[in-house]
Parts: structure tokens; C-alpha cells; sequence
């Protein structure tokens, strides 16, 4: 490796995708890193991307990319039903991997990875880029701190966007539980692991899992998709410090509340706000109330939780790019500051635990993180 982590790409689409809006303006943006790859399933694609952004190399065969020598970080970008065996051709070939959530389709597949990871001894990272949001991170602190005091009680209402009355052909896969890429595991997977990341793990947990729809409207088509997921997800339980939780987590978008997010203490509230649930990707806004009376108040983030101080965009590439940068002074200095593939896990057993909840009606303990 140069003094510049070369990257990888697979899944780079030109015209649409999450690479192509996140990660790219994240990378360009960051000097410890260089895109020096790219990959699709179509070599005329990957040539378009390619010649877009100005990358070296374009493949229409990942093992091509994952082998090239100027390839030290593969980041797999694709749909979660190719995320084991992508990841896993990364690993055999000893990359470091960055995978985006979630981390498998399903428990299993992402624990075969975390131990594959392991074995090899690479650095490894999982999309779960709320973790370095600037917000998130300044909540972390101020109840790490004491700041309100003991923790009573955190309560959520969130919507998903995706998963509503209408989506787009290309987004029909979302609607299929088989894919993995549902309404529980790609906003509840974030949300919640911002939440744990923020608050501790939980202890316990119920859950009540519905769907709602029985079909959706292709809004490019006028046809219809048949709805085989859920659109509805209600969590409660208590985290192992003794807050009790609460998370309704609906579909689509609501002509009300879409994100509002309450944690409160002995000595003071916290309230988040935002468009939707998805707080890895939309700005929030923070407030603070303490003291007894006191009104509700807009708190400053201070620079110390920017993990960047590069020109990076705003909206989708900025907390990829604040991930990045964990992931960079890993690579380069041995830490482990971005989340990897075993919060991933950690988060993979939680959904799983509310899966079981739901389908069986009974209260589940879960472990403690490692």
C-alpha cells in the first residue's frame, strides 16, 4: 500500500445507486484515500463510471478488482443478497473490506463473515455510518458525560420512506423479504444502532411486526408490486442500564411527524428531529432542555465531532465520508474506531431477537455487546 489507501468499488453504477451518490464525493473528498477501481456487471457501465469520475481501472468481473495490486480496500455496494459472496471473495483475496448494511442477508451469512474476517486479519467495516454522524456522536457524549443525569427513557416515531404506497422499479426488490433489504433491517438497522450506540444495548425486548399493504404502485410503470414485507415494526424493551425503549418504526412517509426521537433524564431531555427515520442520511436537528422549566433549546455541534475537516459534500456522501476517515486512521494506525463486522453481528442478533419476538409472542433477552 501507498501512502494513499487505494479503493475499489463493486457495484458502481453511473446512473443511479448509493455508490455513486455516497461513497465516490465521500472518497474524493478524503486525501487518505484514492479510487483507483471500479466494477459492475456490465463492463459498458463500469467504463461510464469510470471515465465520470476519472478511475484507472473498470471491470466487469469483481475478481479482477479485488485482485489488482493497486486495490487495498474493497467496498462492496450492491444488493444484500451479493454482500456474502462479494465480501467473501474480498477476504480470501486479503483486502480490507468495507461492506454496506446490512452486513449478510440474515444472522448467519454475517457471522460467517465476521469469523472469515477474523481469520484473515484485515480491517473491516460495516455501513452503519450514523455512528460518526456529528449529532449522533454529540449525543453519545453528552450522556456519556452525565450531562442529563440518569437516563429514564428514550421513545421514537420514525418513518422509512422506502416501503410506502408507491416505489420505483428498481427499488421493487425492497418489498420482497427474501432480499433482506427490509423495512426492520436497513432503517430500524440504523436507527437502532444509532440508539445502542448512543444509550447501551438492549436487555430485553418486545415486538409487533405487521404488514399493512397488500401491494405498491410502481410510480414509473403505473403497475403493481405485491408487498411481501413488513410496513409496520412497535419495539419496546429495556436497555441493560435500565432505560426503557420504545420505537415505532411505519413506512412510507406520514403528513406528520417523520422522525421525533425523545431522550430523557433526571436532569434533562434531549429531542431529535428530522425528515425521516433514516438518520444515517438526513440532517437532524438536536435540542436540549435542562433544568427544571427550562424550554427546549437548539444545541451546536462542536468540531471535535467531525471526524473530517475536508471539503466534503453535504447530504449523502458527508457521514460515509465521517466513516471514511475512522476507517482510514484504522487502516493507517492500527486503531479500530470505525464500526466493523462485529457490530455488525451485534446488530444482525438484535433484529433477529425482534424477529423472534414478533413471530412468537414472547419476551427475548439478548446479551450484552462485546
Amino acid at each position: 500500500m501507498t501512502n494513499r489507501i487505494g479503493v475499489g468499488i463493486i457495484g458502481a453504477n453511473p446512473d443511479r445507486g448509493w455508490a455513486v451518490t455516497a461513497h465516490i464525493p465521500a472518497l474524493k473528498a478524503l486525501p487518505a484515500y484514492e479510487v483507483r477501481a471500479v466494477s459492475t456487471t456490465r463492463r459498458a457501465t463500469a467504463d461510464a463510471t469510470a471515465r465520470r469520475f476519472g478511475i484507472p481501472h473498470a471491470f466487469a468481473d469483481h475478481h479482477a478488482l479485488v485482485e489488482h495490486p493497486d486495490v487495498d480496500l474493497v467496498v462492496v455496494s450492491v444488493k444484500v443478497p451479493r454482500h456474502h459472496e462479494l465480501v467473501t471473495t474480498a477476504l480470501n483475496a486479503g483486502k480490507h473490506v468495507y461492506c454496506e448494511w446490512p452486513l449478510g442477508n440474515g444472522l448467519a451469512e454475517a457471522d460467517a463473515l465476521r469469523a472469515l474476517a477474523h481469520e484473515k486479519g484485515v480491517h473491516h467495516a460495516v455501513g452503519l455510518q450514523a455512528r460518526a454522524a456529528p449529532v449522533i456522536r454529540q449525543i453519545r457524549d453528552l450522556i456519556a458525560r452525565g450531562d442529563l443525569g440518569q437516563i429514564l427513557s428514550t421513545s421514537a416515531v420514525a418513518s422509512g420512506r422506502r416501503w410506502g404506497g408507491d416505489i420505483d422499479t428498481a427499488g421493487a426488490y425492497l418489498l420482497d423479504h427474501r432480499n433482506g433489504a427490509t423495512l426492520l433491517s436497513i432503517p430500524g438497522g440504523h436507527f437502532l444502532d444509532a440508539l445502542c450506540h448512543c444509550l447501551g444495548e438492549f436487555r430485553e425486548l418486545s415486538a409487533t411486526i405487521a404488514t399493512r399493504r397488500t401491494e405498491a404502485i410502481l410510480t414509473d410503470t403505473s403497475g403493481t408490486v405485491p408487498f411481501d414485507t413488513p410496513d409496520q415494526i412497535a419495539l419496546s424493551g429495556v436497555l441493560q442500564s435500565g432505560t426503557v425503549a420504545s420505537l415505532h418504526l411505519r413506512g412510507g412517509l406520514s403528513r406528520g411527524t417523520n422522525l421525533l426521537w425523545e431522550i430523557n433524564g433526571t436532569e434533562g431531555d434531549l429531542v431529535i428531529t428530522g425528515p425521516s427515520g433514516h438518520v444515517q442520511m438526513v440532517d437532524l436537528r438536536l435540542q436540549i432542555a435542562r433544568g427544571k422549566d427550562a424550554p427546549l433549546v437548539d444545541l451546536p455541534i462542536p468540531q471535535e465531532h467531525h471526524a473530517t475537516t475536508a471539503q466534503v459534500p453535504s447530504g449523502s456522501p458527508f457521514n460515509v465520508a465521517q466513516l471514511y476517515a475512522l476507517l482510514a486512521e484504522d487502516i493507517l494506525k492500527g486503531t479500530h474506531h470505525a464500526p466493523n463486522f462485529d457490530a455488525a453481528v451485534t446488530r444482525h442478533e438484535m433484529l433477529d431477537a425482534i424477529e423472534r419476538a414478533a413471530q412468537t409472542g414472547t419476551r427475548q433477552q439478548l446479551s450484552a455487546a462485546p
